[in-house]
């Protein structure tokens, strides 16, 4: 058996909690390779080229070759082999078959072997040419090849037919009984299967890595700044369908197959692969977070302890004897406050800008306490403030009273712009505790149930911040690219943020929509370009002020009328010419002893610059000619920050200053923080303060690596170990679905599930559970709000229309709805572990088809499921059912996901399909179970076998709810989305109708076709 080393709550030293993690990334990461190998192996079909008849692997024909032929076997090696004996049947999304033959292409070539380094053994460089032909490939699929590009991973796969004997894959039992006890028996998974190389004649697996990927006509398609170099800014459409792609291979394989040591054809073996296999991108990332993992490690200790703060790294490892020295009221934190530069005490009053709405607001948030607003007592029944008066900013001191009495909150106000709509969200109190928090200085964890809001906390912490500490820089990182956009987005849609100190680096950024009046991406070369485009806009503006003071004339510009100023001369003609004529205002108006509405218009010096006052009768106030020149002076600041990326003519040197100089809010996934994290501490990034939502879904090491992007502010002085870092805000739900980890093994033996954040919480770290939801009706908040303290709802699920509206058409706004066995059959497995469940697919198919007749939009609906192959069956027969040609083409559901996809995300229905039959599955796990049922705002229909998962202990508390409705989908006959219906009115029994199965739901959405049909044409 294999020794697996554990993740404890405590670890012993950052070298003992680095090397754990580290082996079981390791090993997780080999297990997830194989298994993508196998996919793709077994959907490509590989047999052997005869003369009008060749044998494939799902066969069980003739066998080629002996059955000891495989990897690894010295004894029996093909003489004379090669590639072309084997050929591939099948098809694979992310595999592809090696080499062009129509164009006479080898599908790899070595390219170049670097001698070995002084004290080394191996090559210090292995490149080779890998060529790939998408003639015979789709569109779209052409479009996914296409975006492998510079460090990604690939893996060679050399199949040989002669040695490939087919078969199907041995039987085992699998320890657990059925209903009757006895032992199920059942194949092994061909990810599992020690035979599959011999089953499907894989010879040899190697790994490579991107360097750089051409196209016919020698385009590098791999490199970032191609988009922005092309007219429009649009990527060029590649030239032919021939890419090549110059790989790095592994130099110490390359030496253990030249050593002998390797693969029995030693280095000839690199001219037999005729499959490459690509992996989806974040799952392909496993080599930068190792080597990231193992440069910590082989750092030394002092390496983080001068990256990780002092505060914090007791309590990361468990064995700070108190889980609340981290937290902003503790002893450490106080006295931390009052050395450090940059952070505000506890005691000091925080800027919390727009997060109160009004006086009211305030004195809810601060319930027991005395109020006082710019020195005068707020009482708590004072209904002087209703909200409707002009709206402020606050700065807020809470002076405790150790016990004694209440506490006293004081607060200063100060003008609110009006430039912007702000922040129009009513906070809670346990909201604003999170905000409060999340302002000083320490470790805040914040707990947020489904619904509570805490990505709108986390972007009012984030904008707080930026407007408080000016010069700091504040670092995003989440789970997944979904929730970072979504973040990103709602700080960008506040306005008072502005956008050229906004960056996201990684991948995701080309699913980032933003609203926001910019025309470019928010990755580093995008900003690179708007600020290029920018400054063109801002030195056209200091021309047209130059030729308005007759300091230039329009014959001075450049070609095409080109301003003639950069950002340096545009520096001296403001010191020279703007600031000199400011100063002679200002004294002139000290002279005339004006006030502020006095007509300054005829000693104001920039008249001619603006149109608006070249107008007969234009007059202009005092305080309007200041608001005038700032707007100068704020081109000139402007300009001045892009002075150095003017200077730098490089693209790379740009972006690296962006980042480094630059940037205030940086965003990325944890996944590119372990990539780029290497490159980070090189440049010198620093930063003061992190955030971390779906902590609750990262690996523990996953949460970890972000807080070490940055060396110590004396990392050349072994002596300190002082660190930048001043806040740490980890956003999660222990409650909901933890880590994803494929190996069961890893994660019941070596808790590998178990995130930092939830590792914090049994450790007793202070945590701040948001306790109001917003997102679903009542009712619904019910089937999972038991998990949590106090989780109650807020107003406006009570008392807004959509909220109080019933469900058009349907009896119950959620229902669990029995499923018996749909022709003879209740669950199948096509393949181990592929569930799929035939009836309840075409019932919740029938549903949505129903949903959408009777008016609902099809993309407020979503279907969830809790197993991949029911998810690939779904969307199997909503093609058939709403494909082209039927009725309703086109209509697409907004989401067709497994639960554990879908988490993080909403819709307003959820149609829900359990698909196992026999026995409960992996749903027995209750925080699958709340995420399953917390997706919908409005409606929620769960199809599954009702006998087997209402008799389940663990979800007990969820189905006793479920069963008091009725078990058979109930409809509203003669309603059309949106219904006037109010839920819990009294509906007419005739209008009711129980639907018996699904063949009787089937007709009727027929027969509903057959109507649409009719009234369409």
């Amino acid at each position: 058996s294999l020794s697996l080393p554990k993740l404890n709550a405590r670890f012993l030293s950052p070298g003992d909690y680095l090397l754990r993690n580290f082996r079981l990334f390791r090993l997780e990461s080999a297990y997830e390779i194989r298994g993508g190998v196998v996919d793709v192996v077994r959907r490509m079909r590989p047999g052997r080229v005869a003369d009008g008849y060749a044998n494939d692997a799902d066969g069980g024909g003739d066998y080629y070759g002996a059955d000891d032929a495989i990897e690894g076997d010295d004894d029996d090696v093909t003489p004379g082999w090669s590639p072309a004996k084997t050929e591939f049947r099948g098809w694979a999304r992310m595999g592809m078959p090696l080499g062009s033959v129509k164009r006479d292409r080898p599908g790899l070539r070595l390219i170049r072997v670097d001698p070995p380094r002084l004290g080394e053994r191996v090559p210090a460089s292995v490149v080779a040419e890998v060529v790939l032909d998408l003639h015979s490939c789709a569109s779209s699929l052409v479009r996914e090849w296409d975006t492998v590009g510079e460090f990604d991973n690939l893996f060679l796969v050399c199949c040989d037919a002669t040695i490939m004997t087919g078969g199907a894959a041995p039987m085992t039992t699998t320890g657990m009984g059925g209903r009757d006890g006895d032992e199920e028996r059942r194949r092994v998974p061909d990810e599992e299967d020690c035979t599959f190389p011999r089953r499907y004649g894989v010879r040899a697996v190697r790994g490579c890595m991107v360097l750089e990927v051409r196209d016919e006509a020698g385009t590098v398609l791999s490199d970032p700044a191609l988009a922005y170099e092309a007219e429009g800014g649009k990527r060029p459409e590649p030239k032919g369908k021939l890419r090549f792609l110059r790989v790095a291979l592994d130099p110490a394989q390359y030496a253990a197959d030249a050593g002998g040591r390797g693969s029995p054809l030693g280095v000839d073996v690199y001219e037999t692969f005729n499959l490459v296999v690509r992996r989806h991108g974040r799952e392909n990332n496993f080599k930068a977070v190792l080597e990231t993992v193992r440069g910590l490690m082989s750092g030394g200790a002092n390496s983080v302890y001068r990256s990780v703060p002092s505060w914090l790294m007791p309590v990361l490892l468990g064995y700070g004897g108190d889980p609340t020295m981290a937290n902003y009221a503790s002893p450490k934190m106080r006295a931390f406050a009052e050395r450090t530069t940059g952070v505000t005490s506890p005691s000091a009053a925080l800027d919390y800008g727009d997060t109160f709405l009004d006086s009211k607001h305030l004195r809810d948030s601060f319930g027991g306490c005395k109020l006082i607003v710019d020195g005068k007592e707020v009482a708590g029944n004072d209904k002087s403030d209703d909200g409707s008066s002009e709206r402020k900013k606050y700065r807020v001191r809470v002076i405790e009273n150790n016990g004694q009495d209440s506490a006293r909150v004081d607060a200063t106000t100060y003008p609110f712009p009006p430039s912007y709509a702000g922040n129009d969200i009513r906070f809670t109190p346990n909201q604003v505790s999170a905000i409060r928090s999340g302002l000083n200085p320490g470790l805040t964890t914040i707990i947020g149930p489904p619904g509570t809001g805490k990505t709108d906390v986390a972007v009012q912490i984030i904008a707080n911040l930026y407007h408080s500490f000016p010069s700091q820089r504040t670092v995003i990182v989440t789970h997944s690219n979904a929730a970072l956009n979504d973040i990103f987005s709602k700080v960008m849609e506040r306005g008072d943020v502005d956008e050229r100190y906004m960056l996201r680096l990684g991948s995701g950024e080309k699913y980032l929509e933003s609203t926001s009046s910019s025309r470019h991406d928010f990755t580093k070369t995008g900003r690179v370009s708007h600020i290029m485009h920018r400054r063109g806009e801002l030195l056209e503006k200091v021309q047209r002020l130059s030729e308005a003071l007759g300091v230039s004339g329009k014959g001075e510009r450049g070609a095409g009328g080109a301003p003639s100023y950069t950002c340096e001369t545009s520096e001296y003609f403001f010191f020279h010419h703007v600031k000199r004529r400011a100063d002679a205002f200002e004294a002139a108006i000290a002279k005339k002893e004006g006030n502020q509405s006095a007509n300054v218009i005829d000693i104001f010096p920039f008249v001619e610059y603006f149109p608006d006052l070249q107008n007969d009768g234009a007059t202009l106030s005092l305080e309007g000619a200041r608001a005038k020149m700032g707007e100068i002076e704020s081109t000139f600041a402007e300009l001045a920050e892009y002075r150095p990326i003017e200077l730098l003519r490089s693209q790379r040197q740009r972006t690296d200053y962006l980042l480094t100089k630059q940037a205030r809010i940086v965003a990325m996934t944890c996944t590119h923080a372990a990539i780029a994290r290497s490159h980070l501490v090189k440049l010198g990034f620093h930063y003061d303060n992190v955030l971390m939502e779906e902590a609750g879904q990262m690996l523990d090491v996953e949460t970890f690596v972000p807080l070490l992007l940055q060396r110590g502010e004396s990392d050349d002085d072994d002596s300190s170990s002082a660190s930048r870092l001043k806040r740490v805000i980890i956003i999660g739900d222990h409650n909901q679905l933890p880590p994803v980890v494929k190996n069961q093994s890893f994660g019941r033996y070596s808790h590998y599930d178990q995130s930092l954040f939830a590792r914090l919480i049994k450790l007793g770290v202070p945590s701040i559970e948001l306790n109001r939801q917003g997102r679903a009706r009542p009712e619904l908040a019910r089937l999972y709000s038991w998990r949590y303290d106090d989780l109650g709802d807020l107003d406006h699920v009570k008392t807004r229309d959509v909220f109080r509206r019933a469900n058009t058409g349907l009896g119950h706004t959620f229902q669990l709805v029995n499923v018996e066995d749909f022709e003879g059959q209740g669950e199948s497995t096509p393949t181990a572990y592929f569930y799929q469940n035939v009836g309840e697919a075409e019932y919740a198919v029938a549903l949505f088809q129903y949903m959408v007749l009777i008016g609902y939009p099809p993309e407020k609906i979503s279907i969830l499921t809790t197993y991949n192959g029911q998810k690939e069956l779904l969307l199997d027969i909503l093609s058939q059912r709403c494909g082209e040609g039927t009725p309703l083409a086109g209509a697409a559901p907004g989401a067709v996901s497994t639960v554990d996809q879908y988490q993080g995300q909403q819709n307003d229905y959820i149609i829900l399909s359990l698909a196992r039959t026999r026995a409960v599955g992996h749903l027995r796990d209750i925080r699958r179970l709340v995420v399953a049922v917390s997706r919908a705002r409005l409606g929620l229909y769960v199809f599954c076998r009702k006998s087997l998962f209402c008799n389940c202990h663990e979800l007990r508390r969820t189905m006793d709810q479920f069963g008091g409705m009725p078990s058979k989908l109930r409809l509203v006959k003669g309603e059309n989305f949106p219904t006037e219906r109010i839920v819990g009115d009294d509906v007419p029994e005739g209008d009711l109708h129980e639907v018996d199965d699904v063949t009787e739901l089937g007709a009727l959405v027929h027969s509903m076709q057959q109507d649409f049909v009719a009234n369409r044409g």
